[in-house]
C-alpha cells in the first residue's frame, strides 16, 4: 500500500508539472448574440472589448453553432458532439428537465481535469438537472403573492443530480436554464443557495428566490469571474473557465448603469453590458499577469432572436444578423452563424481572420490537439468535434479542416454543408422566420429541398435543388452515413440515443435512407 501510494503522488505530481505550461482556457457563451451584433462586424453599438478580442486575436467568418438554439448548442459544446445524437431531437430543455448529458461521457471539463486542469462553469446552465422531490408529495405556496408555475414540490436544501459537478467541473455557479424559465435561483456546486419560495415572473410566472433579479445576473456573473480568476491565479494549476452568460436573450433587462447607453434600446442597452463583462474578464486577467498564458474565446449559442425586435434595430442602422436570412431557431445561416474570437497572444496573430468553416463542437478537438492529445481521445468522445488549430496558427491547408458541417433548427429540420454547397431537408426556415414549417410544407409554390451555393448566393435567395440533383444526392448521402456512423471525424462506428425521426415524411419518401 505504501509503495502505491508512493507511485500515485509521483503521477499525480508529474501531472501537475506537465500541466503547469499548457494555456488557461476562458469560453464566453453569449445567448442569443447575432453576427452583425458587434460593432467591428458592423454593429452600432460600441462593443470595445469584444472589438478588442478581434483586434488582438483571430476573427471566423464562417463559424456556427451546432444548432440554432440554446441546450442543444451548449450540448455540442460540452460534449463534441451533435445535439441529435442524444436523447434531444428538437427543441430545447427547461428549467425542471432532467440532465442531457450522462455521467459516463467524457466532456470538454472531463478532459481538461485528467491533463491537470482545475474546471469552472459560472452562468447559465440550460442542460437539465436533477431536482429533488420534497417527501409525501408536498407543495409549497409562495412566501408573497400568488402560486404560479411549476417547481414547488422540489427541495431546494438539497443538491441537484447530473449537474456541472457530475460531468467534470471542479466548480459552478449557475442559473438552472434561460432567464425566462423557472425556477429563478443560483445554484453554486450544485447547491441551491436560497429556497425558491416566491413567486416572480421573468416572462414566465414561476417559483423564484426572494433576493434573485434577473436584471443582476451580469454583475454577479461578472464578479463570480473575477473571483474564480483572481483564486486560480494564486496556484500553478492552469484552470478553464466556461461563462455562459444569460444575455442578450430576453428577458432584455440591461442593469441602471446601462440603461439609456446605446441609443438603440433595451437591447442595444444589454449588449454594452454584455461586452462590459468580457472586459471584466480581460482587466482580471491583466491584473494578475495571466494574458499572455491564457486562451480566451468568444461566441455565441445561437443568433438574434426576433424577441429583440429586429425590425426596429434594421430600421436605426443596426442588422443583429448581419446580411444573414432568418434568425434565432432558423435553419437559415442567420440562425446558426455566430461570431467566434479567439485571442492567443504570442500564438495567434493579431488582427488576423479566418473563412474556415468551423463549429462550436470542435472545442473539443481543438483544446486536445493543442494540449498534444488529439490523437488519444477515446472512441467515444468528440465525436463530431475538429480540430481548427492549423487556423489559429495561420497555415495554409490544402483541404478544408471539417469535410461538412451539419445544421439543425429548433423543430429538428436538418442542412448539410459541404464547401459553398448547404442542402436544406425542408421547404421553409425550419424555425420562427417565414415561410415557418406548417405553412412552407403546405405550400405547392416552394420546393420539398433547397440548396444554396453560399459563395455565390450568400443570402440563401436562390434554390439550385431542382438542377443539381447529382450533388443533393451525394449530399444526403453523406448526410445519412454521419447519422448511421455515430459520428463525423474518424474514428471507429459510434451508437446514437435513437435515431433523429425529424424528417418529414415527404423528404424520408424521396430519401427512405435518412430513416431508420
Amino acid at each position: 500500500m505504501f509503495f502505491r501510494m508512493l507511485f500515485l503522488l509521483g503521477i499525480s505530481l508529474w501531472n501537475l508539472q506537465a500541466a503547469r505550461g499548457n494555456p488557461n482556457v476562458i469560453y464566453i457563451l453569449a445567448d442569443d448574440l447575432g453576427y452583425g451584433d458587434l460593432a467591428h462586424a458592423g454593429g452600432k453599438v460600441a462593443t470595445p472589448h469584444c472589438d478588442r478580442l478581434a483586434n488582438e486575436g483571430m476573427r471566423f467568418t464562417d463559424s456556427h453553432t451546432t444548432s440554432s438554439v440554446c441546450t442543444p448548442t451548449r450540448y455540442g459544446i460540452l460534449t463534441g458532439r451533435y445535439n441529435w445524437r442524444s436523447t434531444l431531437k428538437k427543441s430545447v430543455l427547461w428549467g425542471l428537465s432532467e440532465p442531457l448529458i450522462e455521467k459516463k461521457r467524457l466532456t470538454v471539463p472531463g478532459f481538461l481535469r485528467q491533463q491537470g486542469y482545475y474546471t469552472a462553469v459560472v452562468g447559465k446552465w440550460h442542460l437539465g438537472l436533477g431536482w429533488h422531490m420534497l417527501p409525501n408529495g408536498e407543495k409549497r405556496n409562495s412566501k408573497i403573492g400568488l402560486t404560479k408555475g411549476d417547481g414547488w414540490q422540489i427541495d431546494y436544501s438539497r443538491k441537484v443530480e447530473g449537474g456541472p459537478l457530475a460531468i467534470g467541473f471542479d466548480e459552478s455557479y449557475i442559473i438552472p436554464a434561460s432567464l425566462d424559465m423557472f425556477p429563478y435561483l443560483y445554484l453554486k456546486n450544485d447547491k441551491p443557495t436560497a429556497w425558491a419560495n416566491t413567486t416572480k415572473a421573468f416572462h414566465r410566472p414561476g417559483p423564484a428566490a426572494e433576493e434573485f433579479e434577473a436584471i443582476n445576473c451580469l454583475t454577479d456573473f461578472a464578479r463570480e469571474s473575477r473571483a474564480f480568476i483572481a483564486t486560480r491565479a494564486k496556484t500553478d494549476k492552469p484552470f478553464f473557465l466556461y461563462l455562459p452568460l444569460t444575455s442578450p436573450h430576453t428577458p432584455i433587462v440591461p442593469s441602471k448603469k446601462w440603461q439609456g447607453k446605446s441609443g438603440l434600446g433595451k437591447y442595444g442597452d444589454f449588449l454594452m453590458e454584455t461586452d462590459w463583462v468580457v472586459g471584466e474578464v480581460l482587466d482580471e486577467l491583466k491584473k494578475y499577469k495571466l494574458t499572455d498564458n491564457t486562451i480566451v474565446i468568444f461566441t455565441a449559442d445561437n443568433g438574434c432572436s426576433p424577441q429583440a425586435k429586429i425590425s426596429d434595430l434594421i430600421k436605426k442602422g443596426h442588422k443583429p444578423n448581419a446580411n444573414w436570412r432568418g434568425h434565432k431557431a432558423d435553419i437559415y445561416e442567420g440562425g446558426h452563424r455566430t461570431p467566434f474570437l479567439v485571442r492567443w497572444p504570442g500564438k495567434v496573430k493579431a488582427g488576423s481572420t479566418s473563412s474556415q468553416t468551423i463549429c462550436t463542437s470542435d472545442l473539443f478537438a481543438t483544446l486536445a490537439d493543442i494540449l498534444g492529445q488529439g490523437k488519444k481521445l477515446p472512441a467515444g468522445a468528440g465525436e463530431d468535434s475538429f480540430s481548427f488549430l492549423s487556423a489559429l496558427q495561420g497555415k495554409i491547408v490544402e483541404k478544408p479542416l471539417r469535410p461538412f458541417t451539419v445544421h439543425h433548427s429548433i423543430n429538428g429540420s436538418f442542412a448539410i454543408r459541404r464547401g459553398p454547397w448547404k442542402l436544406v431537408l425542408c421547404p421553409g426556415s425550419g424555425g420562427w422566420s417565414a415561410p415557418r414549417p406548417a405553412k412552407a410544407l403546405k405550400s405547392k409554390e416552394l420546393s420539398l429541398l433547397q440548396l444554396y451555393n453560399l459563395d455565390d448566393d450568400p443570402a440563401e435567395k436562390i434554390n439550385l435543388a431542382n438542377q443539381k440533383h447529382t450533388l443533393v444526392n451525394e449530399l444526403v448521402e453523406q448526410l445519412a452515413g454521419a447519422i448511421k456512423n455515430g459520428r463525423t471525424n474518424p474514428g471507429p462506428k459510434q451508437s446514437n440515443e435513437g435515431w433523429p425521426n425529424t424528417f418529414h415524411p415527404r423528404v424520408l419518401a424521396r430519401f427512405p435512407k435518412l430513416g431508420k
